[in-house]
């Protein structure tokens, strides 16, 4: 065991790396935490102050943090459903535009893997989106490509719930998987270059889209079942099959998902919010005062930096460190490990990794070079798939009947 005398030196280690590799973040719910408190109202809610106590995430905890590009997400809730969820969807985007907007000299709209990286040599936060649900695009492919002329870079297949071409981890089983039309969108966004992102989706789900896919997939906030046996996170055989596909797995830091004791005192947690008219995902000033009332009757399980190190460190030996990411979830989680608290807590997660012996040459692809290879991979299969075929037309009636 190192001396405390090193803990400096593991600190001070991980923010020079921080410095040169920043991190690639897969998910921050922040767009659907504005439309909730301020229905995207900048004014009422700056950003560029700390914003401790409020949010998760700020101008200055990101840049305290070393975070280099943030996939912002354009998440709805999925018992938002059809032409609702779709124009949700779009107010949502219009949000991150605004945020970009109103901090320029910080946040950089980003597209292509060539954005990301010439907003970090700009020393800006390479800004990208991804849309956390197909019930964003109301099974309608032009409706997945008019999010990607948007700017939408990746789509999770499912949130919560299934969607009528895809199981949900978190529901009762649908298709199986993915129905033909999954398997279309798939296709279809193979031939966008937008990432399909396997988070929340059923194993089953994940299992059908590795052998759908031409391109690199992620899991942009998921963690390793087999370290926590939750059906949010990824199991063995799926890890193992990043390698072939080129694809990355993205460690989530929220409690439930990645410490045992979590799981059930959350459920507890979710069913007090929901007796008190709350939805379990609320996050607003209300619903978070019934959630410490609750932690102050009920003490909560505290994961930590070690408990997602865990998470990575059986990630890495199954799926390889070409294959890892970072995806913390926050402001899109009611609780959060000690440590890493907010957006400004990433270096505490690499001063533990340093502490268990993780390389330089190892963080910096988990931290940024992984992510940036990932979105150029995809690029590269994208203008192979749309030379050999155009648009798909292809509807949920025609393919599912």
């Amino acid at each position: 065991m190192e001396s405390k005398s090193k803990e400096p030196l593991f600190e001070q280690r991980a923010h020079e790396l921080l410095a040169a590799h920043p991190v690639v973040d897969g998910h921050n719910d922040l767009p659907w935490a504005l439309r909730e408190r301020v229905r995207y109202d900048l004014d009422r809610l700056d950003l560029g102050a700390d914003q401790t106590g409020t949010l998760h995430t700020d101008i200055p905890r990101l840049r305290a943090g070393g975070v280099g590009a943030q996939f912002w997400s354009v998440y709805v809730r999925s018992d938002m459903s059809g032409d609702d969820a779709v124009s949700a969807t779009l107010e949502q985007i219009d949000g991150v535009r605004q945020l970009l907007d109103r901090f320029p000299a910080v946040l950089a709209p980003a597209l292509t893997a060539d954005d990301m990286e010439r907003a970090r040599a700009e020393g800006r936060i390479a800004s990208l989106m991804g849309a956390e649900g197909g019930h964003s695009i109301n099974s309608s492919l032009a409706t997945l490509r008019a999010l990607y002329a948007l700017g939408v870079r990746y789509l999770t297949l499912t949130h919560n719930d299934n969607v009528p071409w895809a199981d949900s981890a978190t529901d009762e089983p649908g298709v199986g998987g993915l129905s033909a039309f999954g398997r279309a969108v798939v296709a279809e966004m193979n031939r966008l270059g937008m990432l399909v992102d396997l988070s929340h989706v059923a194993a089953t789900t994940m299992r059908d889209a590795l052998d759908a896919s031409t391109a690199p997939v992620i899991f942009s906030h998921s963690s390793a079942r087999a370290v926590c046996d939750h059906v949010r996170n990824v199991p063995d055989d799926v890890l193992a099959r990043l390698a072939d596909n080129g694809g990355i797995a993205m460690a989530t830091f929220v409690p439930k998902f990645i410490l045992p004791a979590a799981i059930e005192w959350t459920r507890s947690a979710d069913a007090h919010l929901r007796a008190n008219g709350h939805h379990p995902l609320d996050t607003t000033p209300e619903a978070m005062k019934l959630h410490a009332a609750f932690e102050e009757a009920n003490p909560r399980p505290i994961a930590t930096a070690s408990t997602v190190a865990d998470h990575l460190d059986h990630m890495r030996e199954v799926a390889g460190v070409d294959h890892i990411g970072i995806g913390g979830d926050f402001d899109g989680t009611a609780f959060v490990p000690d440590g890493l608290d907010d957006v400004s807590g990433y270096p505490n997660l690499i001063a533990e990794l340093l502490r268990r012996g993780w390389s330089d040459t190892d963080l910096a692809k988990l931290t940024w070079q992984n992510a940036v290879r990932v979105l150029r991979d995809a690029e590269s299969v994208a203008r192979d798939e749309s030379a050999r075929r155009g648009p798909s037309n292809a509807t949920l009636t025609d393919l599912d009947g």
